[in-house]
C-alpha cells in the first residue's frame, strides 16, 4: 500500500447496527487499498464478531496507537476501545452502544487534531441510543462541530449527478423557517462553493431552492420568505461574481440538477434536500460535513437495526464515503 495515500480513521458507529459489518466488508474489498490507508476506531472484539458472522478472509488487529498500524491488505488495524459487552445483541437499542459511538468519534477527533489521521469517515450511529448514552446531539454533524470547537457547519449530501448542501438540518420545519436568514444562507452557500473549488470545480454552478412551493411565486404562496430570507444573500454572492441562480422552485430545480445543469443545490431544510438524494439509492449517497477543520465523510444511511447481524448490509456507501474523504484529503 502506498505511503502517499491519506490516512483515514473509520469510526465504528453504533455497535448494534450494521457499522461493524460494512466495515469488515469494506476491508475485504481490494478497492479500499487503492483509496486510502484506513484504520478503524472502535471495539476490536465487535469487529471480530462481525467478521465471524460474515465468514470473510480478513483479520482484526487491535492496536493502541497509530504508530502500531501496519495498513496491510486483509488486516483491520483497530484503535481498540473495548466498550462493547460480548453479549450485546445486534438490532436492539442500547445506551451502552450509544455512549461508545460518541467515544469512538471523540477519539477520532483527537487523532485528527494531532495530525495522525487526514480524515474521518463515520459508520452510522443511532440518535436515540446516543441520547440514552448521555450525549444530547441531533447527530454526527452537530457532535463534530462541538468536539472541534466550530460554531457552524453544513451538511452536504453527494450522490451520482447530484450535490446538495443544507441551510438547516435536524430541526422541525417551523423552526427551520424561523432560523433561515440571509446571513446563514450566504455562509452556507460560501461553504459549499469553497468545498467545490477544493474539488477542482473552478466555477461551480449553484442553484438555490425556495422555501415555498414555486419559490413563493411572487408572493402568491407564503409570506414573502424568499424575498426576506434568501434573495439578499443570493444577490450579494452574485455581485461577488458567483455563478448562482435562485431562489428556484425545488421540484423542477432537482430535475434540472439531476440532468447536469448545476454543480450544487442549496436546500433550505432537511427533507427538501434529503428526499431527492435518497431516491437515488441509499447505497450511493455520501454525507460530507462542510466547515470543520477536519475532513469528515459518512455513509448516508442509518444503523438499519432490522438487518443488523444478518450479514446482508451493503458496504458500497461506506466505500464511496472513503473515496470521497480520500480525494478531499489529498486535495487539501
Amino acid at each position: 500500500m502506498s505511503a502517499h495515500l491519506p490516512v483515514i480513521g473509520i469510526t465504528m458507529g453504533d455497535a448494534a447496527g450494521v457499522g461493524p459489518e460494512i466495515i469488515v466488508k469494506s476491508f475485504a474489498n481490494p478497492a479500499l487499498y487503492g483509496m486510502a490507508r484506513a484504520v478503524v476506531i472502535g471495539d476490536a472484539r465487535r469487529l471480530k464478531l462481525a467478521n465471524e458472522l460474515l465468514g470473510l478472509n480478513v483479520r482484526v488487529q487491535p492496536i493502541q496507537s497509530m504508530a502500531d498500524a501496519r495498513f496491510e491488505q486483509g488486516v483491520i488495524d483497530c484503535i481498540d476501545l473495548p466498550l462493547i459487552p460480548a453479549d450485546l445483541p445486534f438490532g436492539k437499542l442500547s445506551a451502552t452502544a450509544g455512549d461508545a459511538a460518541f467515544r469512538f468519534i471523540d477519539k477520532a477527533v483527537d487523532l485528527a487534531k494531532a495530525g495522525q489521521i487526514d480524515a474521518i469517515c463515520t459508520a452510522p450511529l443511532n440518535k436515540e441510543a446516543l441520547h440514552a448514552g448521555g450525549h444530547k446531539f441531533p447527530g454526527h454533524t452537530e457532535m463534530l462541530a462541538h468536539l472541534t470547537g466550530v460554531d457552524e457547519v453544513s451538511m452536504m449530501l453527494v450522490a451520482p449527478n447530484l450535490r446538495v448542501i443544507h441551510v438547516t438540518t435536524h430541526i422541525g420545519l417551523l423552526d427551520a423557517i424561523r432560523k433561515i436568514e440571509p446571513g446563514l444562507v450566504e455562509r452556507t452557500i460560501q461553504r459549499g462553493y469553497d468545498t467545490l473549488r477544493k474539488a477542482k470545480i473552478e466555477n461551480p454552478r449553484i442553484a438555490v431552492c425556495g422555501i415555498n412551493p414555486h419559490a413563493g411565486e411572487n408572493g402568491l404562496f407564503g409570506y414573502g420568505e424568499e424575498e426576506e430570507k434568501i434573495i439578499p444573500a443570493v444577490q450579494k454572492l452574485r455581485d461577488k461574481g458567483m455563478n448562482i441562480e435562485g431562489p428556484l422552485p425545488a421540484d423542477t430545480l432537482f430535475f434540472r440538477a439531476g440532468r447536469g445543469d448545476f454543480d450544487l443545490v442549496v436546500a433550505m431544510y432537511h427533507d427538501q434536500g434529503h428526499g431527492p438524494v435518497k431516491v437515488l439509492g441509499l447505497e450511493a449517497g455520501v454525507n460530507i460535513t462542510v466547515g470543520l477543520d477536519v475532513i469528515r465523510t459518512s455513509v448516508d444511511h442509518g444503523t438499519a437495526f432490522d438487518i443488523a447481524g444478518k450479514g446482508i448490509a451493503d458496504e458500497r456507501s461506506l466505500l464511496e464515503a472513503l473515496r470521497q474523504g480520500a480525494e478531499l484529503a489529498t486535495r487539501r
